[in-house]
């Protein structure tokens, strides 16, 4: 059994892979990642192990999980199966690197575009030869509702909310078709170029507002919130 940690930027994501296969999944906080971390590993009798982190995890955490598991941890360093055409490698964050690893393990030989829709909304793209290029980072959903009440002085901070229309007609209905559809927009006019510039283009959304998108966007995709996690169950699979 393969445990699999994502550590992102609010919350941390832990998995129990079967082989390919996923058996378990759960989101946690910070306090309670090494309690919980430590009874998966007994209870699914987990031998392998990959943390991928983009916020900060205690260094005494990590030795503490190397005592129970063999425990890989991806960074720039750790052998994957692309080659990486990034200008600055050392700087392309272990969430991108394990999203890449799973579109080119998944899709072989095709043209991926990853978009992954979580605190920030990430692409990626990778092409038929297996080389990785880059792409773009914009606000995620909740970032733009924050930044609208934290830099003005009167807009509401609001929940996300989709509203089928386009003009709002009060402050709050404004701020929802703005946002909303503001994302709906970019990921759709992303999508469009990337698909004039390479033919049979593979499409995958990914991230926490999978569910909340993938309906609403007038592309073709695949909607997978666990790919991220495959991702890195690959990279732990392809290094042992």
């Amino acid at each position: 059994m393969n445990l699999v940690i994502d550590v992102g930027n609010t919350k941390i994501k832990l998995a129990v892979f079967n082989n390919s296969k996923l058996i378990h999944n759960e989101s946690i906080t910070i306090e309670n990642f090494m309690t919980i971390a430590m009874e998966l590993i007994k209870k699914y009798e987990c031998t392998n192990a990959i943390i991928s982190s983009v916020a900060s995890v205690k260094k005494s955490q990590i030795n503490k999980l190397r005592t129970q598991i063999n425990l890989i941890e991806l960074s720039f360093f750790t052998k994957v199966p692309f080659k990486n055409e990034y200008s600055t490698p050392k700087t392309l964050g272990v969430d991108r690197i394990a999203l890449v690893s799973s579109a080119i393990l998944k899709f072989p030989n095709k043209n991926v575009l990853i978009i992954d829709a979580g605190t920030c909304i990430t692409y990626d793209f990778v092409d038929l030869k297996g080389s990785y290029f880059g792409g773009a980072i914009s606000p995620g959903i909740n970032m733009r509702y924050k930044a609208l009440n934290a830099f003005t002085n009167k807009l509401p901070l609001l929940e996300p909310e989709y509203i089928n229309q386009l003009i709002g007609d009060s402050t709050e209905k404004c701020i929802h078709s703005g946002v909303i559809n503001g994302v709906i927009s970019e990921i759709d006019s992303f999508i469009n170029q990337y698909r004039e510039k390479n033919k049979d283009l593979t499409v995958v959304l990914t991230g926490g507002d999978t569910n909340f998108l993938a309906n609403r966007l007038k592309n073709s995709i695949f909607a997978n919130p666990f790919f991220l996690l495959e991702g890195l169950n690959r990279i732990l699979k392809y290094n042992l």
